[in-house]
């Protein structure tokens, strides 16, 4: 099941596999790397000294570690293992001009690469806070490495699914279950693939959350589940190449920050001003952690008193400790009445309506894309980031746009 595609149309052959939770999706994807890696002859291909790369990008580092002990478990019996030159923590070079490489997630990590395969793991998964799109920016880059396999070259691409969004769901929502698909689209349920896994558990994870059960093992994509707010709603809104306003004079200004413990979550600060009823985005800063959060709220102290602002509002973080520490530095911390679900759905209507003037900050703009509005039981909305996301950066741009439309009602 190579799932040829027409060269027509595109340069290579795709496979999308869309199986549930411990159906042994990436097992098959590797196994199917490994036969195109020791089996095919690429060198036809290969200028001299020049090497065909098995591609495998994984969704995080552990992942990656997953994916190559595969691979090497594959490659163990004598037969193969005498194909096997070299092994390295990334990679494993086999005879006949052919190096299986594994990677996390990121276009730079394909670019410079001659890729005969490429091996998309969890892709519906992948999320990263620089970049809005990095599914079809890996893919963009995956094609644009294979140009010289012409036809030969392959996609295997799987994930369990998730939200109906990403190439994972356009693939599945254009190719599956047609007869002239192009690409291969295999959707398979957790024990279609891998029958050890017992019924009866399935069946308490059902009971316990239908929506995310029958996302996880009985690959169906969520229909509780909807992005937050359009790329090009945020693109619209966004000030192309200004990153920072400089404090003006006679402007009134608003903050918001995302305290926290220095451990593990970002701190972050925004403040923006009301420009004639629009919210205007003027200064973000971000520290990531580890960090020692008293000389984080002494620089952001700095920050706020160089644009007049002697109040801020932030979440109820760590009870008194963010009041404390801003007072003994002469600001004020106000406590948040709503919580970060609904100041995202106030920002809704200020952002689709182009009420408000970001910063382009690469970093705040994945993170606003990657909200997700989620249908509870109840039927009440809630709105948060995805799963391995953040929304630091979003959370207090989204309070600091809030307070300064209100500035002005």
């Amino acid at each position: 099941c190579t799932g040829r595609a027409d060269a027509s149309t595109t340069p290579a052959s795709y496979l999308w596999l869309v199986i549930g939770r411990r159906g042994g999706k990436s097992f098959a994807m590797a196994l199917i790397a490994v036969f195109l890696a020791v089996f095919k002859d690429w060198r036809k291909y290969l200028s001299p000294g020049e090497r065909a790369i098995v591609l495998l990008v994984a969704a995080d580092r552990e992942q990656a570690k997953i994916l190559h002990r595969y691979c090497q478990g594959i490659l163990s019996p004598p037969i193969l293992q005498s194909l096997v030159l070299n092994v390295t923590a990334s990679e494993i070079e086999l005879q006949g001009g052919v190096t299986i490489e594994v990677v996390t997630r990121s276009y730079r990590s394909v670019r410079g690469r001659s890729v005969c395969v490429a091996v998309l793991d969890e892709l519906a998964f992948w999320r990263d806070d620089d970049s809005a799109n990095p599914d079809s920016e890996v893919l963009n880059a995956v094609r644009a490495s294979m140009a010289t396999f012409g036809s030969d070259a392959m996609v295997i691409a799987g994930s369990s699914p998730y939200a109906r969004r990403g190439v994972l769901w356009d693939a599945f929502r254009r190719w599956h279950a047609k007869d002239d698909a192009r690409n291969l689209v295999w959707q398979a349920a957790t024990r279609t693939m891998n029958p050890t896994v017992p019924q009866d558990f399935i069946d308490a994870e059902f009971e316990r959350d239908p929506a995310s059960a029958a996302a996880e093992y009985d690959a169906q994509f969520r229909s509780d589940i909807a992005a937050f707010v359009d790329l090009a709603v945020l693109e619209a809104c966004t000030a192309d190449g200004l990153f920072e306003i400089a404090p003006m004079f006679g402007a009134s200004y608003v903050a918001f920050v995302d305290p926290s413990g220095g451990s593990s979550d970002a701190m972050t600060l925004a403040i923006a001003h009301n420009d004639d009823g629009v919210a205007v985005l003027d200064c973000v800063r971000e520290v990531r952690a580890p960090f020692q959060p008293e000389a984080v709220v002494d620089e952001f102290s700095k920050t706020l008193k160089s644009y007049g602002v002697a109040r801020l509002t932030g979440d109820r973080y760590a009870g008194e400790w963010p009041s404390e520490q801003f007072h003994k530095r002469g600001i004020t911390y106000i406590p948040s009445e709503k919580v970060k679900s609904d100041i995202y759905r106030d920002m809704l209507p200020i952002l689709n309506s182009r009420q408000c003037q970001l910063l382009d900050i690469p970093r705040l703009i994945s993170q606003l894309h990657g909200l997700e509005r989620r249908t509870a039981r109840g039927g009440k909305d809630s709105i948060d980031h995805g799963p391995g996301q953040h929304d630091d950066v979003a959370n207090s741009v989204a309070g600091a746009l809030v307070n300064a439309v209100a500035a002005t009602s």
